[in-house]
Formats: structure tokens, sequence, C-alpha cells
């Protein structure tokens, strides 16, 4: 998972929040990810390749882990 430095999320300690949860998922945090403009208008991550955002912080880490769950279940597939 990676994070841009700049982004809305970091409001949240998402890097400790979700290493703690799911200790087998790194969590990369980067200058930028070349988006401009989007990690100051919404907070968001790169999830295996896939953008996730959401209008708040909160409601940005609840999608991350679902779609962390998702990605974790197709592996464990």
């Amino acid at each position: 998972m990676e994070v841009c430095d700049g982004n809305l999320i970091n409001e949240l300690d998402v890097e400790t929040i979700l290493e703690e949860e799911y200790p087998d998922v790194a969590v990369l945090m980067n200058e930028c990810l070349s988006f401009c403009g989007l990690c100051a208008i919404k907070p968001y991550a790169m999830v295996n390749g896939t953008r996730v955002f959401a209008d708040t912080p909160e409601e940005a880490l609840d999608k991350i882990r679902l779609k962390i769950e998702e990605e974790l279940a197709f592996y464990a597939e």
C-alpha cells in the first residue's frame, strides 16, 4: 500500500494503524504518487495499484481496509 506524504489521509496515523492490523501489508510513505491535486482534495491511498479514496480520512481508512481484505482473500485462495 502506498500513501503520499501530502495526503489528507495523514491526519490519521495510517502507517501505524494498518501495519498493526495487517502485519503482512507494507505501508510505503512516498513524497508523491503523481496524482497531482488529488491528495489536496480527498484522502486516498494506492492498494496494490488501485486508487482508494473517500471524503474523510476515516471513510478512506475503512475503504482501504476493505480493499486490503479483498486482496488478502484473493492471494489466500
